[in-house]
Parts: C-alpha cells; structure tokens; sequence
C-alpha cells in the first residue's frame, strides 16, 4: 500500500514537470510578430500557437485571441513590418506634400463665382502720346465708365457699354471726344493673375463745334489681378483709334479753300482699370 502510494506520487509530481516542459517550450517558440487580417485590422503581440485552423496570438496588453486560419491574411514578422510600416510613412508624406501643393494651386484659382452679381462697375483711366499720322504728335488723356456683367459663361469676362471723355493734344490743336462705347474684358485664364485683353468699339461724339466726331475703337493687352470674387484690378497697354471730321485748308494758285476731310488720331499708353 506504501508502494503504491509513493508510485502515485511520483507519477503525478512527473506529470506536473512534463507540464511545464510543455509550457517552457511553448513559451520558447512563442515569437513577436504582427498579424493582419483579411478585413485589414492588425493585430501585433507574440504568437503562442498556430496550426492549419487557428492563430493563438497574445497582445502587448496581455489579451489572448484566436482567429480562424482563414480570417488570416498575412503572418509578419517585425523585420517586415517595419519595412511596411517605412514604406507606409513614406508614402503618407509623398501624399501630405501633394496636398499641399494641391491646396496651393487651389490658393491660386479665383474665389467661388457660382453666384453672379447682377451689374459690375468699370473705372478706366489711360495716359500716354497721342499721334496725328503725317501730321503732328502730341498727349493724350481718358476716363471711361462702363456698366456690365462681371460673369459671362461661369468666367470673370466684363461685357458691358458706357461713355467716357477723351482728350488729345497734338500739336497746337486740343480734341475733345465724349466715346459711347460697348467693350469687352477677358482674362486669358481662371487664376488669381492672370494676362487680359479688350476689345472696345463705339462712337466718339465731338465737344466742339470746330470738328465732328466718328468711329471709335480700342485694344488693349496686359495684367490682371482678381481681388474679391466682385472686384479686379488691371494693368495694360492700349492703343485706340478715333476718327474726326476736320476742317483743312487748302492753297490753289495762292487761293486758299478750306473743306471737311477725315482724319484718324490714334493714342497709346497705359491704362489702369479697376472691376468693382
């Protein structure tokens, strides 16, 4: 009866010890690694068992899970996972400068313009020489005022008409023009600065009984600044063309006869505008 109670003994202190083989040897091939899941999700910790139906893993925090062999797309170790975890950093860089440089293009476009305003306002004051062809050369001055629309086709093109007030200086004579004008202002492109050019043509009525007036056109090419979604600022070169009817005199075997005859007077210069 001893015997067999020592035997027992024995047996159960040998199965104990055979236990803990057991679990110092699990413990041994236990191995940090990252486990990624077929939904994405990842898990890192130390995996504790792994067969062809299940991964037993162990977190940082202490938690044990088990997931079907077949919820389990990858098995890294942290050597790989680093090497991703590289690649992922810096592909989220490559991504954040994209964005801000996307974001700096944005900056540049102009403001919302999905609402168009009604009526805009047009100031154009223009200086430079003003030339008779054949004749003489002199200055010239202008302002105009013209009324429109600031949104034409989704874009910030000005179509609009007005009057302005002319003056010209060539030689010892002074020309005065009230134009009533129809114009049009388009930038080349939608963008904060961006080139423009106009187009303007009408009818310069004479301030002076001592001529008469005639056809009035204009061009201009140059800079423009898009302030506010309703108001712009120019910058450009000019060149415009105004016809008049003139008395001229002319000497015939010392007779001298004076009649009506066409003249063109062109100025060119720089004109400022401002969009409101």
């Amino acid at each position: 009866m001893h015997i067999c109670k020592l035997f027992c003994n024995f047996a159960a202190d040998m199965r104990k010890i055979a236990l803990s083989i057991c679990f110092l040897m699990v413990l041994a091939c236990a191995h940090a690694e990252t486990i990624v899941l077929r939904t994405g999700a990842r898990v890192k910790g130390t995996i504790l068992f792994e067969n062809e139906e299940v991964v037993v893993v162990r977190t940082d925090e202490g938690a044990r899970f088990q997931y079907p062999r077949t919820d389990v797309a990858q098995v890294l170790t942290d050597a790989q996972m680093a090497e991703i975890e590289a690649k992922e950093k810096a592909e989220a860089e490559r991504q954040a400068k994209e964005l801000e440089r996307l974001q700096q293009l944005e900056a540049e476009k102009l403001p919302d313009i999905t609402t168009p305003k009604k009526a805009s306002i047009l100031v154009e004051i223009a200086g430079g020489a003003a030339i008779q062809p054949g004749e003489a050369v002199g200055g010239g001055a202008s302002a105009d005022l013209l009324v429109g629309s600031h949104h034409i086709g989704g874009r910030h093109v000005f179509v609009g008409g007005g009057v302005g007030y002319h003056g010209l200086f060539i030689g010892a004579d002074k020309y005065n023009f009230l134009p009533i004008q129809v114009a049009v202002r388009m930038p080349f492109t939608e963008q904060k600065h961006a080139p423009v050019f106009g187009v303007s043509v009408g009818y310069g009525i004479a301030l002076s009984k001592e001529y008469l007036g005639g056809l009035y056109a204009g061009a201009d090419f140059g800079y423009r600044c898009q302030m506010t979604p309703k108001s712009a600022i120019s910058v450009v070169a000019f060149a415009q063309f105004q016809q008049a009817m003139m008395p001229v005199t002319t000497e015939i075997n010392e007779l001298k006869f004076t009649h009506t005859a066409g003249r063109s007077l062109v100025t060119t210069g720089i004109k400022l505008a401002f969009y409101f």
